[in-house]
């Protein structure tokens, strides 16, 4: 049942969901299965796996949920088989929770001390609307019994009014309605704590959105603003429209003696008891779909930044800027070696512009550095002011960038940095981190804790473990992507190979640093609780430079090493072309060796069909020859190459400097719901709204940009009170 469901959702064939699932139950783990078990999952991205993965959860968890309803209320006695019918094809789990509220065992209410008293055979006479004649105080007259505590026809009224109320408030088909109409036409409405204090929240002080349209990010702006004791925050209800629908569905008698009753009965089983409960609903449900689709944009914006290309050969200078303390300046050769490292005050108080040139100057100099990278921080603009008028006016030919130092000052003082660098202080690691960012941006980053990278919307205020969780399975992705040096890898980087928990990263390190460089894959074996199951799954992605076996530096898992040897075998290429960068002209050889023929006769280019009638006489999978083939041709490839490159620059720009209708290069530093924000060179980056990324509509800035892009724009206006710039993409 829920593989069917899965395969509908997804769209795909019943056999892709079935071997899915079943790799999934047997312990292998996404990057895994994406890379290694194509032909299983006919060729599923990691991003669908894992949807596919989270949503199996979710039904699993459902359907245990569902036994567990059918379970409780058949306890009570009170499972019917139309209810059971009912429980057991529910899609979503408010579904189930709405069957299941009239039967949970509540607190004390106040229709559970109506019944208390014996008044639920009154409730029932009142609910029927039967009577035409007499007074509802008469019928309730057999129900008055002092020992009871029902002094009065109006108490015994009363109470058996409690029970109906409570009883629409239960019924599950009635809260599927009223949360319907809600949605549809409920509006969020916000006001101001303190109309004289004026905060970033003065556009919510007297605000309204309708629940169905309200984007995510103005969700999430106003339950900050709540959090912050700064806004008051209601959901405005189409009340009279529910009333309408539920004194419609239990008003059977318009002649009743009962009809005021039943009226305010339905008045106040939804004020009083549905409303209050649809509300929180309503916010639960909207900061929900805010939260994941916030976390799905702080997480694209990582990947993208996790997936910048590494700068090869880069001598660099790194500057951590500063203003009081002065700038941290640590020299990095081109495997990220500190050479040396300083501090310069070229900015306020200090100011000593001619000091910070000759230490740069010597360091430059005696180093060779190729390339300048300056921290994004505090006093960033400052000391880029300072880096552009110095290569001015020396006459040397070095470009500088800007690199994103979140999470440096977070990494510097963690336990990973001591280790790393125990005999350097804090201020050293952090300048360090922000050059090796530019060197190996993913090596680095990996160090830091995903949240603290900082390229989302409101990533503070979102539900920490749903972030650490997505977050941590782009990482996962992207290190297992790119793959890593078994002999350079940090345990920070080990850990996120599929299979490799953090102990077993430090254990792996443990072992190289006993044992000396790893000569081969399958060495990996030695290391400590590093078994089978687990070699399995990381094996592929552990990559040995010059190691016994050419295939150990390639993506080439070690179970297909056979059918490689074989590859190279029937094409006649050595296998020691692959230690020699690949043999390039593969696709050739194999159109050669593996020729295909038209219908006439003649012989036709077709790659794939020759592939196709390779696989099948070495008797492997289609996708696994096409990658095997990949690597023998470029092995090792990086995937990073296909990113846009580092923009790098060599003059800075002033906000006076600014014009409106001025065009620029620059690059996006972060993507919200709302845009794009563009560094142009100047302190503060300029905002693309998505209203001015193209003329076609766009649902989301993320089907334009991405997270180090390279976009041209023009300025469309500017706020110089409060530095602010308004960029266009449509020149």
């Amino acid at each position: 049942m829920i593989l069917e469901q899965l395969a509908k959702e997804f769209k795909i064939r019943q056999s892709q969901v079935d071997s899915t699932v079943a790799l999934i139950d047997d312990g292998n783990t996404i990057p895994f299965i994406a890379r290694y078990r194509k032909e299983a999952t006919g060729g599923l991205s990691d991003v669908t796996l894992r949807e596919l993965d989270e949503r199996l959860t979710y039904l699993r968890n459902l359907e245990v949920r569902k036994e567990e309803v059918v379970r409780l209320i058949d306890e009570q006695g009170a499972l019917t088989p139309e209810l059971r019918d009912e429980i057991l094809k529910a899609q979503v789990l408010q579904r189930v929770e709405d069957l299941y509220k009239p039967f949970k065992k509540k607190k004390s209410t106040r229709a559970s001390k109506a019944r208390e008293k014996g008044l639920e055979p009154l409730a029932w006479i009142i609910w029927e609307m039967e009577a035409e004649a007499g007074t509802p105080a008469d019928a309730a007259q057999p129900f008055i019994n002092a020992e009871k505590g029902v002094m009065t026809a109006e108490e015994a009224l009363a109470g058996a009014v409690d029970i109906l109320a409570e009883v629409v408030a239960d019924d599950p088909e009635f809260n599927a309605d009223a949360r319907e109409k809600t949605m549809r036409s409920g509006l969020i409405v916000s006001e101001a704590v303190n109309t004289e204090e004026s905060t970033v929240y003065d556009m919510y002080y007297e605000y309204s959105e309708a629940i169905a349209k309200i984007p995510d990010h103005r969700v999430l702006a106003i339950n900050r603003g709540e959090s912050e004791k700064k806004l008051k925050v209601r959901v405005k209800a189409p009340a009279e429209s529910i009333c309408a629908m539920l004194r419609h569905a239990v008003i059977v008698n318009e002649k009743s003696i009962y009809l005021e009753l039943m009226d305010s009965m339905v008045e106040d089983a939804y004020k009083r008891l549905m409303a209050p409960s649809i509300e929180r609903e309503m916010r639960n449900m909207l900061t929900e779909r805010a939260e994941r689709e916030a976390v799905k944009v702080f997480a694209k914006n990582t990947e993208k930044l996790l997936m910048t290309p590494p700068v090869r050969d880069a001598r660099v200078l790194s500057i951590d800027p500063g203003f009081r303390t002065g700038c941290k300046v640590t020299m990095l050769d081109e495997t990220g070696k500190l050479l040396a490292y300083t501090a310069i005050y070229p900015t306020e108080p200090r100011r000593d512009i001619a000091g910070a040139r000759k230490t740069v100057d010597s360091l430059i100099e005696k180093h060779g550095a190729n390339v300048i990278v300056i921290g994004n921080g505090t006093a960033s603009r400052e000391t880029e002011t300072f880096v552009a008028e110095y290569l001015k006016e020396s006459g040397r030919d070095i470009p500088y960038t800007i690199v994103s130092e979140a999470g440096a000052s977070v990494y510097s003082a963690s336990k990973v940095a001591s280790e790393e660098y125990p005999d350097l202080d804090v201020t050293t690691r952090g300048a360090m981190s922000i050059g090796k960012r530019l060197q190996d941006p993913l090596a680095e980053l990996v160090k830091i804790e995903p949240r603290h990278i900082g390229v989302g919307q409101y990533q503070h205020d979102l539900s920490q473990s749903l972030l650490d969780g997505a977050l941590a399975n782009v990482v996962e992705d992207c290190v297992n992507r790119v793959g890593v040096d078994l002999n350079t890898a940090s345990p920070s980087l080990l850990k996120y190979i599929a299979g490799i928990s953090g102990p077993i990263a430090k254990n792996i390190v443990t072992y190289r640093e006993a044992n000396g460089k790893f000569k081969k894959r399958t060495e990996l074996k030695k290391v400590a609780k590093l078994g089978e199951k687990t070699f399995n799954q990381c094996a592929g992605f552990m990559r040995i430079a010059d190691g016994a076996d050419p295939l150990d530096a390639t993506a080439v898992h070690p179970e297909s090493y056979g059918a490689a040897d074989l590859v190279l075998k029937k094409l006649g290429i050595d296998k020691s072309e692959i230690r020699r960068g690949g043999f390039q002209g593969i696709e050739t050889r194999i159109s050669e060796v593996y020729p295909v023929t038209g219908k006439d006769g003649e012989t036709v280019k077709s790659i794939e069909r020759s592939i196709g009638l390779m696989a099948e006489e070495i008797g492997i999978g289609v996708m696994t020859l096409t990658d095997i083939i990949g690597e023998i041709g470029k092995p090792g490839r990086d995937p990073r190459e296909s990113m846009p490159p580092v923009v790098f620059r060599n003059d800075v720009l002033s906000f006076e400097d600014l014009k409106v209708d001025m065009e620029l290069t620059g690059t996006v530093r972060n993507v919200v719901d709302f845009g794009a924000f563009v560094d142009i060179g100047v302190k503060n980056d300029g905002l693309v709204h998505i209203s001015q990324m193209s003329d076609k509509f766009i649902k989301h800035p993320m089907d334009v940009v991405g997270v180090g892009d390279t976009v041209k724009v023009k300025i469309l206006s500017i706020d110089h009170d409060r530095h602010k710039i308004s960029l266009t993409m449509k020149l």
